[in-house]
């Protein structure tokens, strides 16, 4: 399904580069934080503050937002500058409490992504109402899921609409509070090339000494902006403290950023980079009818171990496959995770392939 999606620079928020920057606490705590954290800010290149008013926390007893009395400290605060702002919304009381107070953007967070129920509800509530809306993924890995939300908001009417990359939750361990996964937020962005993508590195990472790498990475990938928690005083924030730079910080890391281009525009660039690409093209054709020849020779090999009666997996045969290929990768500057991979999904499609013909009532090989 299409998308009817405004660009950004008609959303009306006045964004001053070519990147949409939002920044401001985790939580709203007080007048007295808020206003200050956004003072703090205010040298800042930020395009529009948030803070969460209201926050889903995983366990009861946690701090779970001062509620709609945030909505005031954070709309007055951001008058000082005049500033835009933004607050996370996750049922319709939020929704008509936010438009109330005259908040300027809505973004629905990840655990109310994985209920349609939920953003059908929000997106019920904001039929007729022209405001900009940013969708968080949902913590697990589901692109369709996260398309899903976009379409409701979309078919409500809100064509000032864009998403929101914040990792996906991961059982295996790693460095990230949250998988960024970026090929995900690649897919949808093949899949819906106008609509806008921002990325969260704050949640992504979960640790402050992340979010400079991160950021940076979601700017070379093209991300239309960045989502990054400030508190005047993290090391005593009530949610989130290890996640959350100073305004300080915030203002030095965001100097230091690397700004790329969307494309070149100068002539001899294009032509080389054509070139280059051409020959990418090539190589994947060949490729592509490698593999080809392969599975030939898989569905031969699936063929002769059917007559014989021998089993699809020859786990030491497989092993052996492993690690001589990772070998030869290695001094190609072909990282280990990417060529097991490759060489998992080439393995996975051997199977099926010889699954099909072990399992096929004729002599012939499928084609």
């Amino acid at each position: 399904m299409s998308l009817n999606i405004k660009p950004m620079n008609e959303w009306g928020l006045n964004i001053q580069g070519t990147r949409l920057l939002i920044s401001g606490p985790c939580s709203a705590e007080s007048a007295e934080q808020v206003e200050q954290t956004l003072d703090g800010l205010a040298d800042s290149p930020v395009d529009v503050y948030r803070a969460g008013i209201w926050k889903p926390r995983t366990r009861p007893n946690s701090f779970e937002g001062v509620g709609s009395e945030g909505l005031k400290w954070l709309k007055d605060a951001a008058k000082k500058q005049n500033k835009p702002v933004t607050v996370e919304v996750a049922n319709v009381k939020h929704v008509y409490e936010a438009l109330k107070a005259g908040i300027d953007m809505l973004w629905i967070g990840a655990r109310t992504t994985t209920n349609p129920f939920a953003v059908q509800e929000i997106a019920d509530a904001l039929k007729g109402v022209d405001i900009p809306v940013l969708v968080k993924n949902p913590i697990n890995p589901d692109l369709s899921l996260w398309i899903g939300a976009l379409e409701r908001i979309n078919q409500a009417g809100i064509s000032k609409i864009g998403a929101i990359h914040r990792g996906f939750s991961s059982y295996t361990p790693t460095k990230y509070r949250n998988h960024p996964r970026w090929e995900i937020p690649i897919e949808l962005r093949r899949l819906y090339p106008q609509l806008p993508i921002i990325c969260d590195p704050s949640h992504i990472c979960g640790v402050r000494d992340l979010i400079p790498a991160v950021s940076q990475k979601a700017l070379d990938l093209g991300f239309d902006g960045l989502m990054i928690e400030s508190h005047i005083n993290p090391d005593v924030a009530l949610s989130d403290a290890k996640q959350q730079l100073t305004p300080f910080n915030f203002r030095e890391m965001t100097s230091q950023l690397i700004k790329r281009k969307p494309l070149g525009d100068n002539p001899q660039f294009i032509d080389i980079l054509e070139n280059l690409r051409h020959s990418i093209d090539d190589l994947d054709h060949e490729l592509v009818n490698i593999l080809g020849k392969r599975m030939g020779l898989v569905r031969a090999i699936g063929e002769y171990k059917k007559q014989n009666n021998v089993a699809i997996l020859q786990a030491a045969r497989w092993n052996e496959i492993v690690l001589e290929r990772l070998e030869q990768a290695a001094p190609m500057g072909m990282s280990e995770d990417f060529m097991l991979t490759v060489l998992q999904a080439i393995h996975k499609e051997s199977i099926r392939n010889q699954a099909v013909v072990m399992n096929s009532p004729s002599q012939e090989v499928p084609k």
